[in-house]
């Protein structure tokens, strides 16, 4: 694999990676009596499934490459027109017998504007929306993100910076609003994550390699042709190649595998149930977890095995725009 492609694959990992400021939240649609979800802000322009669409055997065609989580859609020439993530819904019951709900809802952190506005638009439906950051509890984010010139001295920041000026797409701390009331911080702090990373033998160095290590294994010339073709290229292509990339990092998240798991997934992900239990037992019935796209098959598992919920309903969102411009 040449330089090129190692660059590439740790910008895919920089996007994926968490955010070094905070991360995003969205919020729930009304459950029906049949546990689908039904959003009452469809968005027929957002292209494939709108809102009310409930997961089913239809929402993987011929025209969509899909994860649970994360997607990307393709038009009938097979070339790929929008990568999406998902808002998945679980139903079950608390102690009370009272019927409770917690959407798993993916998020890439670039994206478009508009992706981001409409995440917005939904937060106000959950009693509790259950964000990752790895922060101090107490932690405030501003409307409108984080000082660039800070965050330019760390090096995940500084390549996402990079990345959403060359994909000519937005950053989620820009215009995701986290001072919502609902808001609940579902993350570990930078000490207890510290603390994970060493005792379970990780590093960030070690992931990194993991993830070349990878990439070499599924390398071949015409891959890094075309990346190297991508960066002379138009933003849509840029896109195009960035968004394959991620997607098959999606499926790749066990690479990050430590000793006992991970703490970037596993231990991550054990203490947002830990919050997550915590705010079923104030009562909180409409709930929702909002994390990268490549957490949500652990938080599935845990849901179905640890909370005794059932799969619900789905919907997709167009995150990037893929098409080309002006279309044929």
């Amino acid at each position: 694999m040449n330089r090129t492609s190692q660059l590439l694959l740790a910008i895919a990992i920089a996007l994926r990676a968490a955010p070094v400021l905070a991360q995003s939240s969205i919020s729930p649609p009304p459950v029906a009596e049949s546990g689908q979800v039904q959003v009452q802000d469809s968005d027929q322009a957002n292209g494939g499934a709108t809102d009310s669409e409930p997961a089913s055997k239809s929402d993987e065609s011929p025209g969509q490459e899909i994860s649970h989580f994360l997607r990307l859609r393709r038009d009938a020439k097979g070339r790929p027109i929008a990568m999406e993530t998902s808002v998945t819904r679980y139903i079950g019951k608390n102690d009370r017998g009272e019927t409770i709900s917690v959407d798993l809802i993916g998020v890439v952190h670039i994206g478009e504007q508009e992706y981001y506005e409409r995440l917005n638009r939904l937060f106000s439906r959950y009693d509790a929306l259950l964000y990752e950051l790895v922060a101090p509890e107490g932690t405030v984010i501003p409307k409108g993100g984080r000082d660039r010139s800070k965050a330019v001295t760390n090096p995940i920041a500084a390549m996402q910076i990079g990345m959403q000026s060359m994909l000519e797409l937005e950053f989620q701390l820009d215009h995701i609003d986290y001072t919502q009331e609902n808001f609940v911080h579902a993350d570990m702090s930078p000490e207890e994550f510290a603390a994970s990373m060493k005792q379970n033998d990780e590093s960030f160095a070690g992931m990194f390699f993991k993830a070349i290590g990878q990439s070499l294994a599924s390398s071949s010339s015409g891959r890094d042709t075309r990346l190297i073709m991508a960066m002379l290229s138009g933003k849509q292509e840029r896109r195009r190649v960035m968004a394959e990339e991620m997607q098959n990092m999606e499926s790749g998240m066990i690479i990050f595998q430590g000793r006992e798991g991970s703490t970037i997934i596993d231990h991550r992900n054990a203490k947002a149930m830990d919050v997550l239990k915590r705010e079923i037992a104030l009562g909180k019935k409409k709930l929702a977890l909002f994390y990268g796209a490549g957490h949500l098959p652990d938080m599935q598992r845990r849901l179905e095995s640890e909370f005794h919920l059932r799969r619900g309903g789905q919907f997709w969102l167009k995150a990037w725009d893929l098409a080309d411009e002006g279309g044929d």
